[in-house]
């Protein structure tokens, strides 16, 4: 039993059971046996490995795709440049090369990360040496200016709460103690006004998910795009409508129950697109249409850049480079399994890459 384990069986059995979104806030962000207080999660000596620590043409790509969307708007001057969840700063670093040749757009950035981590706080101050950055704890604390942004594996690691049909409502499900062990239960069942909506495509035993955190931070992203200009670019695992039970751990590359290992296994659940996309356009914004991250990829160029790399390459390394391209656009692999939307404020070119 981990030492959160400990601490959270004690706190059940005081108090009663936990919602889901309680036990995923303590296991990731507990600030002292928390995952992401106390590791750096990321690449082959981690627990998995996100797009940008597959290939350097992730970042690239993602980096140009903010540069038109900044010049298709005019190309304002100041502008903020923001990642959310920015992990070992990889993607930025890798967009931030792509773009020094933009010009203008250096000048008039002004970077700043999302990041709660004092730990992965450090590992990006030396990736992004020689970059001016702030960091800030949530994107409350964004400026009011245009802001060009990149969400990528963030909405899937925020906390969740599900919730299981009922003939009498709602049952939410909760983390519990049995036989001094966690061990998921059930509350007894009640209408639930919030997801009234979902009781004519579901039936009872089905599992819906929400995320209250995901609806606000897109609500403030979509409100800050609409009022000062801008484009957020969203990549997730997930899909739209959510539905059924996508709850998972991942630790040393390997699935295990969400309950053995707290505080030591990474958390994540599937992003419900549609909820998000809902949350921007009531603050004014313009939400793509949902497209699969191996099509978006495909159409900002991203076989060409490949060839391109591929030129210097023998050997295990070109057999290297040609896996992480595959990886990050086939279906069978990353290809559908994320997906892209953006935010853009009405009224401006749509962005490319992605259906409107």
């Amino acid at each position: 039993m981990t030492p959160l384990a400990r601490l959270l069986v004690q706190r059940i059995a005081a108090n009663g059971p936990i919602s889901l979104a309680d036990y995923m806030a303590e296991c990731l962000m507990h600030p002292t046996h928390g995952y992401y207080s106390t590791r750096d999660p990321f690449g082959a000596g981690g627990d998995f490995i996100t797009a940008p620590e597959i290939s350097q043409m992730f970042g690239e790509l993602l980096g140009l795709w903010l540069a038109q969307v900044w010049i298709d708007q005019g190309a304002p001057t100041p502008f903020t440049l923001a990642e959310m969840g920015p992990g070992r700063g990889t993607c930025m670093a890798d967009a931030l090369r792509a773009t020094r040749r933009v010009p203008g757009f250096h000048a008039a950035m002004r970077v700043h990360l999302v990041e709660t981590s004092p730990t992965l706080r450090e590992v990006q101050r030396q990736t992004l040496a020689g970059t001016a950055v702030t960091w800030i704890e949530d994107v409350n604390a964004l400026p009011q200016a245009p802001l060009f942004l990149i969400a990528n594996e963030f909405f899937d690691a925020l906390p969740i709460r599900q919730f299981q049909r009922d003939p009498a409502g709602w049952c939410e499900r909760q983390v519990g103690v049995i036989d001094g062990q966690l061990a998921f239960g059930l509350s007894a069942p009640a209408p639930l006004a919030t997801l009234e909506h979902r009781l004519a495509d579901t039936a009872p035993g089905e599992i819906v998910e929400t995320c209250p955190a995901a609806g606000a931070i897109a609500g403030h992203l979509g409100a800050v795009i609409a009022r000062h200009g801008g484009g957020a670019l969203i990549v997730d695992y997930g899909g739209w409508h959510a539905r059924g039970d996508t709850f998972q751990a991942l630790r040393a590359h390997t699935p295990e129950s969400p309950l053995a290992s707290p505080g030591a296994a990474d958390l994540t659940a599937h992003v419900d697109f549609e909820a998000l996309a809902q949350a921007a356009r009531s603050q004014g914004a313009r939400v793509s249409a949902m497209t699969p991250q191996g099509v978006f990829l495909e159409r900002l160029g991203i076989t060409a850049r490949a060839q391109t790399l591929a030129r210097g390459l023998t050997g295990a390394a070109l057999e290297s480079h040609v896996a992480a391209h595959r990886r990050l656009t086939h279906p069978q692999e990353m290809g559908t399994l994320c997906q892209t939307i953006a935010l853009t404020p009405r009224g401006v070119p749509a962005p490319p890459g992605l259906d409107p």
